[in-house]
Protein backbone atom coordinates (compact mmCIF):
# COMPACT_ATOMS: atom_id res chain seq x y z
CA UNK A 1 0.00 0.00 0.00
CA UNK A 2 1.29 3.44 -0.89
CA UNK A 3 1.29 5.79 2.08
CA UNK A 4 0.22 9.32 1.27
CA UNK A 5 0.44 12.44 3.38
CA UNK A 6 -2.02 15.29 3.47
CA UNK A 7 -0.85 18.73 4.46
CA UNK A 8 -4.37 20.07 4.87
CA UNK A 9 -5.30 17.90 7.85
CA UNK A 10 -5.72 20.02 10.95
CA UNK A 11 -4.27 18.82 14.22
CA UNK A 12 -6.78 20.93 16.13
CA UNK A 13 -10.29 19.64 15.45
CA UNK A 14 -11.29 19.77 19.09
CA UNK A 15 -12.79 23.23 18.93
CA UNK A 16 -15.52 22.16 16.53
CA UNK A 17 -16.18 18.80 18.13
CA UNK A 18 -16.00 19.17 21.93
CA UNK A 19 -19.42 19.53 23.45
CA UNK A 20 -20.86 21.46 26.36
CA UNK A 21 -22.42 18.85 28.64
CA UNK A 22 -23.90 18.56 32.08
CA UNK A 23 -22.99 15.61 34.26
CA UNK A 24 -19.61 15.48 32.55
CA UNK A 25 -17.23 12.59 33.20
CA UNK A 26 -13.60 13.55 32.68
CA UNK A 27 -10.23 11.90 32.24
CA UNK A 28 -10.42 8.22 33.09
CA UNK A 29 -8.60 6.15 35.69
CA UNK A 30 -8.44 2.45 34.88
CA UNK A 31 -8.19 1.51 38.56
CA UNK A 32 -11.48 3.27 39.38
CA UNK A 33 -13.42 3.54 36.14
CA UNK A 34 -13.50 0.05 34.59
CA UNK A 35 -14.62 -3.47 35.39
CA UNK A 36 -12.73 -6.46 34.01
CA UNK A 37 -15.32 -8.49 32.09
CA UNK A 38 -13.31 -11.55 31.13
CA UNK A 39 -9.83 -13.02 31.02
CA UNK A 40 -7.76 -15.62 32.85
CA UNK A 41 -4.27 -15.81 34.36
CA UNK A 42 -3.85 -12.05 34.70
CA UNK A 43 -4.61 -11.37 31.05
CA UNK A 44 -5.81 -7.86 31.97
CA UNK A 45 -3.05 -5.83 33.62
CA UNK A 46 -3.45 -2.27 34.84
CA UNK A 47 0.10 -0.94 35.08
CA UNK A 48 -0.77 2.67 35.87
CA UNK A 49 -3.97 4.63 36.35
CA UNK A 50 -3.90 5.53 32.64
CA UNK A 51 -2.17 2.43 31.19
CA UNK A 52 -3.63 -1.05 30.64
CA UNK A 53 -2.63 -4.19 28.72
CA UNK A 54 -4.93 -6.89 27.29
CA UNK A 55 -3.53 -10.33 26.41
CA UNK A 56 -4.74 -13.23 24.30
CA UNK A 57 -3.50 -16.81 24.30
CA UNK A 58 -5.08 -20.17 23.48
CA UNK A 59 -6.73 -20.37 26.88
CA UNK A 60 -8.37 -16.97 26.99
CA UNK A 61 -8.81 -13.53 25.57
CA UNK A 62 -9.55 -10.56 27.78
CA UNK A 63 -11.71 -7.49 28.08
CA UNK A 64 -13.07 -4.66 30.20
CA UNK A 65 -15.93 -2.17 30.27
CA UNK A 66 -16.54 1.22 31.81
CA UNK A 67 -18.45 1.42 35.07
CA UNK A 68 -20.27 4.50 33.82
CA UNK A 69 -22.91 4.65 31.11
CA UNK A 70 -22.89 7.57 28.68
CA UNK A 71 -25.63 9.27 26.72
CA UNK A 72 -23.74 11.32 24.14
CA UNK A 73 -20.20 12.56 24.42
CA UNK A 74 -16.69 12.14 23.15
CA UNK A 75 -14.64 9.06 24.06
CA UNK A 76 -10.88 9.09 23.40
CA UNK A 77 -8.51 6.17 23.84
CA UNK A 78 -4.89 5.74 22.80
CA UNK A 79 -4.17 2.23 21.51
CA UNK A 80 -1.09 0.38 20.37
CA UNK A 81 -2.21 -2.75 18.53
CA UNK A 82 -0.90 -6.31 18.48
CA UNK A 83 2.39 -6.39 16.58
CA UNK A 84 3.93 -9.03 14.33
CA UNK A 85 1.84 -11.89 12.98
CA UNK A 86 -1.52 -11.04 14.54
CA UNK A 87 -3.71 -12.87 12.00
CA UNK A 88 -7.06 -13.87 13.43
CA UNK A 89 -6.91 -11.49 16.38
CA UNK A 90 -9.39 -8.67 16.89
CA UNK A 91 -8.91 -5.71 19.19
CA UNK A 92 -12.37 -4.25 19.82
CA UNK A 93 -13.13 -0.77 21.14
CA UNK A 94 -16.79 0.22 21.13
CA UNK A 95 -19.81 1.68 22.86
CA UNK A 96 -22.84 -0.51 23.50
CA UNK A 97 -26.11 -0.47 25.38
CA UNK A 98 -27.69 -3.65 26.73
CA UNK A 99 -30.50 -5.93 25.59
CA UNK A 100 -31.63 -7.46 22.28
CA UNK A 101 -32.54 -4.06 20.81
CA UNK A 102 -29.23 -2.52 21.76
CA UNK A 103 -27.38 0.36 20.12
CA UNK A 104 -23.67 0.01 19.38
CA UNK A 105 -20.83 2.05 17.85
CA UNK A 106 -17.88 -0.15 16.84
CA UNK A 107 -14.19 0.16 16.19
CA UNK A 108 -12.65 -3.26 15.48
CA UNK A 109 -9.01 -3.69 14.49
CA UNK A 110 -8.43 -6.87 12.50
CA UNK A 111 -5.00 -8.49 12.79
CA UNK A 112 -2.81 -9.45 9.87
CA UNK A 113 0.21 -11.34 8.67
CA UNK A 114 3.47 -9.55 9.39
CA UNK A 115 4.04 -6.68 7.00
CA UNK A 116 0.42 -6.35 5.91
CA UNK A 117 -1.72 -3.35 6.89
CA UNK A 118 -4.22 -3.51 9.73
CA UNK A 119 -7.88 -3.29 8.74
CA UNK A 120 -10.12 -0.96 10.74
CA UNK A 121 -13.68 -2.26 10.76
CA UNK A 122 -16.46 0.14 11.82
CA UNK A 123 -20.14 -0.58 12.31
CA UNK A 124 -23.22 1.04 13.83
CA UNK A 125 -26.14 -0.82 15.40
CA UNK A 126 -29.47 0.80 16.16
CA UNK A 127 -32.29 -1.09 17.87
CA UNK A 128 -30.35 -4.34 17.50
CA UNK A 129 -29.71 -4.00 13.76
CA UNK A 130 -26.25 -3.36 12.32
CA UNK A 131 -25.12 -4.08 8.75
CA UNK A 132 -23.60 -0.61 8.35
CA UNK A 133 -19.99 -1.61 7.85
CA UNK A 134 -17.21 0.61 6.57
CA UNK A 135 -13.62 -0.61 6.52
CA UNK A 136 -10.34 1.25 6.20
CA UNK A 137 -6.60 0.79 6.11
CA UNK A 138 -4.53 3.16 8.21
CA UNK A 139 -1.88 5.54 6.87
CA UNK A 140 0.59 4.48 9.59
CA UNK A 141 1.70 1.35 11.44
CA UNK A 142 -0.62 1.16 14.49
CA UNK A 143 1.66 -1.33 16.27
CA UNK A 144 4.71 0.95 16.54
CA UNK A 145 3.33 3.67 18.77
CA UNK A 146 0.13 4.91 20.39
CA UNK A 147 -2.53 6.61 18.28
CA UNK A 148 -5.79 8.18 19.45
CA UNK A 149 -9.09 6.62 18.39
CA UNK A 150 -12.19 8.68 19.09
CA UNK A 151 -15.94 8.19 19.03
CA UNK A 152 -17.96 11.41 18.98
CA UNK A 153 -21.65 10.76 19.60
CA UNK A 154 -24.13 13.59 19.73
CA UNK A 155 -27.79 14.07 18.77
CA UNK A 156 -26.82 15.15 15.25
CA UNK A 157 -24.27 12.50 14.22
CA UNK A 158 -21.72 9.85 15.10
CA UNK A 159 -18.11 10.56 14.12
CA UNK A 160 -15.24 8.08 14.06
CA UNK A 161 -11.82 9.75 14.32
CA UNK A 162 -8.19 8.67 14.21
CA UNK A 163 -5.67 11.14 15.62
CA UNK A 164 -8.39 13.81 15.40
CA UNK A 165 -8.95 13.06 11.70
CA UNK A 166 -12.55 12.08 10.89
CA UNK A 167 -12.75 8.82 8.93
CA UNK A 168 -16.49 8.20 9.08
CA UNK A 169 -19.66 10.17 9.79
CA UNK A 170 -23.15 8.73 10.37
CA UNK A 171 -25.74 11.48 10.43
CA UNK A 172 -29.04 11.44 12.30
CA UNK A 173 -31.69 10.84 9.66
CA UNK A 174 -34.54 9.92 11.96
CA UNK A 175 -36.67 12.38 9.99
CA UNK A 176 -36.19 10.05 6.99
CA UNK A 177 -37.22 7.04 9.03
CA UNK A 178 -33.65 5.88 9.74
CA UNK A 179 -33.15 4.70 13.35
CA UNK A 180 -30.45 6.55 15.28
CA UNK A 181 -28.78 5.87 18.63
CA UNK A 182 -30.46 8.66 20.56
CA UNK A 183 -31.98 7.30 23.76
CA UNK A 184 -30.09 4.29 25.14
CA UNK A 185 -27.10 4.97 27.41
CA UNK A 186 -23.99 3.00 26.44
CA UNK A 187 -20.88 1.75 28.17
CA UNK A 188 -17.41 1.65 26.71
CA UNK A 189 -16.17 -1.89 26.04
CA UNK A 190 -12.85 -3.20 24.84
CA UNK A 191 -11.51 -6.71 24.28
CA UNK A 192 -8.80 -8.74 22.60
CA UNK A 193 -10.05 -12.03 21.22
CA UNK A 194 -9.62 -14.64 18.49
CA UNK A 195 -11.87 -14.43 15.43
CA UNK A 196 -9.87 -16.56 13.03
CA UNK A 197 -13.07 -17.88 11.44
CA UNK A 198 -13.60 -14.56 9.67
CA UNK A 199 -11.16 -11.83 10.70
CA UNK A 200 -8.20 -12.28 8.34
CA UNK A 201 -9.02 -12.60 4.64
CA UNK A 202 -12.45 -13.93 5.50
CA UNK A 203 -11.01 -16.67 7.72
CA UNK A 204 -8.50 -17.99 5.20
CA UNK A 205 -5.55 -17.15 7.48
CA UNK A 206 -5.64 -18.80 10.90
CA UNK A 207 -4.09 -17.62 14.14
CA UNK A 208 -0.51 -18.76 14.69
CA UNK A 209 -0.41 -19.46 18.43
CA UNK A 210 3.37 -19.73 18.39
CA UNK A 211 3.33 -15.91 18.49
CA UNK A 212 1.12 -15.80 21.62
CA UNK A 213 0.58 -14.19 23.99
CA UNK A 214 -0.74 -11.37 21.83
CA UNK A 215 -0.92 -7.99 23.53
CA UNK A 216 -2.77 -4.74 22.92
CA UNK A 217 -2.00 -1.60 24.90
CA UNK A 218 -4.41 1.10 26.10
CA UNK A 219 -3.45 4.55 27.30
CA UNK A 220 -5.11 7.79 28.41
CA UNK A 221 -8.79 6.85 28.42
CA UNK A 222 -10.77 10.11 28.39
CA UNK A 223 -14.57 10.37 28.45
CA UNK A 224 -16.03 13.82 27.93
CA UNK A 225 -19.51 12.42 28.20
CA UNK A 226 -22.81 12.80 29.98
CA UNK A 227 -25.03 10.37 31.82
CA UNK A 228 -28.16 12.22 30.68
CA UNK A 229 -29.42 14.38 27.83
CA UNK A 230 -28.60 18.07 28.02
CA UNK A 231 -31.63 19.81 26.57
CA UNK A 232 -29.62 22.99 26.02
CA UNK A 233 -27.21 21.21 23.68
CA UNK A 234 -26.64 23.23 20.54
CA UNK A 235 -26.19 21.50 17.16
CA UNK A 236 -22.61 20.58 16.27
CA UNK A 237 -21.17 20.59 12.79
CA UNK A 238 -17.97 19.67 10.98
CA UNK A 239 -16.06 22.48 9.33
CA UNK A 240 -14.72 22.57 5.78
CA UNK A 241 -11.30 21.29 6.82
CA UNK A 242 -12.91 18.32 8.55
CA UNK A 243 -14.78 17.60 5.34
CA UNK A 244 -11.56 17.66 3.29
CA UNK A 245 -9.89 15.33 5.78
CA UNK A 246 -12.83 12.94 5.65
CA UNK A 247 -12.85 12.86 1.86
CA UNK A 248 -9.08 12.24 1.80
CA UNK A 249 -9.40 9.21 4.09
CA UNK A 250 -12.36 7.83 2.20
CA UNK A 251 -10.68 8.30 -1.18
CA UNK A 252 -7.33 6.70 -0.34
CA UNK A 253 -7.95 4.37 2.60
CA UNK A 254 -11.55 3.17 2.56
CA UNK A 255 -11.73 -0.43 1.32
CA UNK A 256 -15.40 -1.22 1.92
CA UNK A 257 -18.55 0.89 2.18
CA UNK A 258 -21.91 -0.81 2.61
CA UNK A 259 -23.56 2.14 0.89
CA UNK A 260 -21.74 1.23 -2.34
CA UNK A 261 -22.38 -2.51 -2.14
CA UNK A 262 -25.19 -2.55 -4.69
CA UNK A 263 -25.31 -6.36 -4.90
CA UNK A 264 -26.06 -6.51 -1.20
CA UNK A 265 -29.13 -4.29 -1.56
CA UNK A 266 -30.88 -5.31 -4.81
CA UNK A 267 -34.07 -3.60 -3.66
CA UNK A 268 -32.29 -0.30 -3.14
CA UNK A 269 -29.67 1.09 -0.80
CA UNK A 270 -30.52 2.04 2.80
CA UNK A 271 -32.07 5.47 3.20
CA UNK A 272 -29.07 6.90 5.03
CA UNK A 273 -26.90 6.18 1.97
CA UNK A 274 -28.40 9.10 0.06
CA UNK A 275 -25.78 11.73 -0.62
CA UNK A 276 -25.28 14.36 2.04
CA UNK A 277 -22.53 16.77 2.92
CA UNK A 278 -20.36 14.33 4.85
CA UNK A 279 -21.68 10.81 4.11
Amino acid sequence: MTIRTYAGISALLLASLLMSLIGVIGEGNFYKDIDITWGEHGSVKILRSNFLVLSLDQSSGSGFRSKEQYLFGRIDMQLKLVSGNSAGTVTAYYLSSEGPNHDEIDFEFLGNLSGEPYMVHTNIYTQGVGNREQQFYLWFDPTKSFHTYTIVWNPQRIIFMVDNIPIRVFNNYEARGVPFASSQPMRLYSSLWCAEQWATRGGLVKTSWSFAPFKAYFNNFDAKASSRIDNTWQPQDLDANDGRSLRWVQKYYMIYNYCKDYKRFPQGRPRECRRSRFS
